[in-house]
C-alpha cells in the first residue's frame, strides 16, 4: 500500500482487503487469502510509526525520492530548491536506518526503491544501514551488482556508524569518498 502515513490507515487498507477476499469467496471466485501485505514507507510520518506498522505488515518498501522530498520539504523539480535535495543528508539516513531497525525488531523485511539505490556511491551507505533488498530501473542492475560485489559488508556497517554521526551531507560525502572512492571508481566505470 502507497502513502501510509499512520497506524489507522494501514488497519483500514487490510480490512478492506478482507472484505474483497469476502466478497470473492461469496461469489465462488478464486482469489489467495494468503499474499504479503506491505506499505511504502515515503512520508516521515510512517517513519516515526514504523514500529507500530511493522505489527501489520509482512514488509517495507522505503520509497526514497518521496521520503526524501517530503523530508527535507525539497521539491526536486525546482530548480530554485533542486540543490537542497540530498540523499545522504544526515536525516535521511538516520530515517532509513530508523526503518530498518523497526522492521529487524519485528521480523519485517526492508527493501528500497527510488534513485537512491540505483547510485553507485549510495550503496556503502545502504548495505551497511542493512538493507535486505534494493529495487531499481534494470539498466542500473549490472553497475550496482559489481559495487556490492566489491564491498565488505562489515566495512559497511562500521562505515555506516561513523556516517550516522556527520552533522553535514557534505561530511557524509567526504566519509564516503575517502572511504570507499578508490573502490567505487574501479568498479562504477568499467
Amino acid at each position: 500500500f502507497p502513502m501510509i502515513s499512520a497506524y489507522f490507515e494501514i488497519c483500514k487498507a487490510r480490512k478492506m482487503l478482507d472484505q474483497a477476499a469476502d466478497s470473492l469467496e461469496k461469489e465462488g471466485l478464486p482469489y489467495n487469502r494468503e499474499i504479503d501485505i506491505g506499505i511504502m514507507i515515503e512520508v516521515p510520518s510512517a517513519v516515526v510509526v514504523a514500529d507500530s506498522l511493522a505489527e501489520k505488515v509482512d514488509f517495507f518498501s522505503i520509497g526514497t525520492n518521496d521520503l526524501i522530498q517530503y523530508s527535507l520539504a525539497v521539491d526536486r523539480s525546482n530548480e530554485l530548491v533542486a540543490h537542497l535535495y540530498r540523499p545522504t543528508s544526515p536525516a535521511i539516513l538516520r530515517l532509513i536506518s530508523k526503518v530498518v531497525e523497526a522492521g529487524r525488531s519485528e521480523g519485517v523485511p526492508v527493501s528500497m526503491c527510488g534513485e537512491m539505490a540505483a547510485t553507485p556511491q549510495h550503496i556503502p551507505l545502504l548495505l551497511g544501514i542493512g538493507l535486505d533488498e534494493l529495487s531499481m530501473n534494470p539498466q542500473s542492475i549490472p553497475q550496482i551488482k559489481r559495487v556490492i560485489r566489491s564491498l565488505n559488508v562489515n566495512d559497511t556497517r562500521q562505515f555506516v556508524q561513523e556516517a550516522l554521526k556527520m552533522k553535514t551531507a557534505r561530511g557524509v560525502f567526504e566519509l564516503s569518498r575517502d572511504t570507499f572512492g578508490d573502490t567505487l571508481s574501479k568498479v562504477t566505470f568499467i
